[in-house]
């Protein structure tokens, strides 16, 4: 109530907002600053991995990211040259492949490395963005309707999916877990590399020059949803506060310095204050709630 409800609300106005200034302009220079409004409001739930989240693989639509092998911007590349009319069919364009929609899907049409002419990227921006509008307005309703009370009912007669209460607070203990772990291992490990070799043009949502504003983010969220779940956390607070004034003082917002030996030391400094922040996280909700971290949908097979 205090934070999952409220997060996936503003999530889904975000985008209703980004959707509904898409059908009136697809001008970037008006787009731009609604689709990162929408990204901002993302970064609270894009831990959840849970529930409507997981339904209909949304969570993968909405950010298809890491995508190493470039899968997104193919697939976008033929529709733009195919001129495919699934742009005006918004139940067809939902089973189109998750690479081809979501947030990425938009930055690589906002902030195009090449200019894009026609009518048919506009159709496609309009597209992509109620298609991104849809997906947050299920997760919310799903929520609302059902996985919230599934959620608070846990281990009471009735209940198959959570068949106590300690199973519930290890799925959400295990999805603040993970959003750490995704915020070290992915969006500072992937650019980072190695010192002989970093990775500047793996980060997240670079073309937007946004990488370290969703670390920025993801910590100040995930130690929100931390106290909303056990309490006063003064050890991963501390060690949250030290992680966001060293990604402050990288003044790096693409990660491009990675590439560089002093940046490339700074950036190695912050992913290992961000791993601090992650054991007191789980050293202190861990013990407020008596659980410890379980499966979880990102892990894969």
């Amino acid at each position: 109530n205090d934070r999952i409800l409220p997060d996936l609300a503003a999530f889904r106005d975000a985008t209703l907002t980004l959707a509904d200034t898409a059908a009136e302009t697809c001008a970037p220079e008006v787009l731009r600053p609604v689709w990162n409004a929408a990204f901002d409001a993302w970064m609270p739930v894009s831990f959840l991995r849970l529930g409507p989240a997981e339904d209909e693989g949304r969570i993968l639509a909405i950010a298809f990211w890491p995508d190493p092998k470039g899968i997104g911007a193919r697939q976008q590349r033929q529709l733009l040259q195919s001129q495919d009319p699934v742009v005006g069919d918004p139940a067809g364009f939902a089973e189109r492949s998750v690479a081809l929609r979501g947030f990425f899907a938009l930055e690589r049409l906002l902030y195009p490395t090449e200019p894009l002419t026609g009518d048919y990227p506009c159709a496609l921006i309009r597209a992509t963005a109620a298609d991104l509008a849809r997906m947050a307005a299920e997760i919310d309703q799903g929520w609302r309707d059902d996985f919230a009370r599934t959620l608070l009912s846990a281990g009471q007669p009735g209940n198959a999916r959570y068949l106590t209460e300690a199973e519930a607070k290890q799925a959400l203990y295990t999805q603040l877990m993970t959003g750490f772990e995704f915020t070290a291992d992915q969006r500072l490990g992937r650019p980072l590399g190695t010192f002989e070799r970093p990775r500047p043009e793996r980060a997240e949502a670079r073309a937007s020059a946004r990488s370290l504003r969703n670390v920025e983010l993801s910590l100040q969220s995930l130690l929100a949803f931390g106290e909303a779940l056990a309490g006063p956390l003064p050890e991963t607070r501390t060690d949250v506060a030290q992680a966001l004034t060293a990604a402050t003082a990288l003044k790096d917002p693409d990660f491009s310095d990675f590439a560089q030996p002093q940046g490339h030391v700074r950036a190695e400094a912050l992913l290992g204050l961000v791993r601090a922040a992650q054991d007191s996280a789980g050293a202190e909700v861990g013990a407020a709630l008596g659980v410890e971290v379980g499966f979880n949908s990102a892990d894969g097979d």
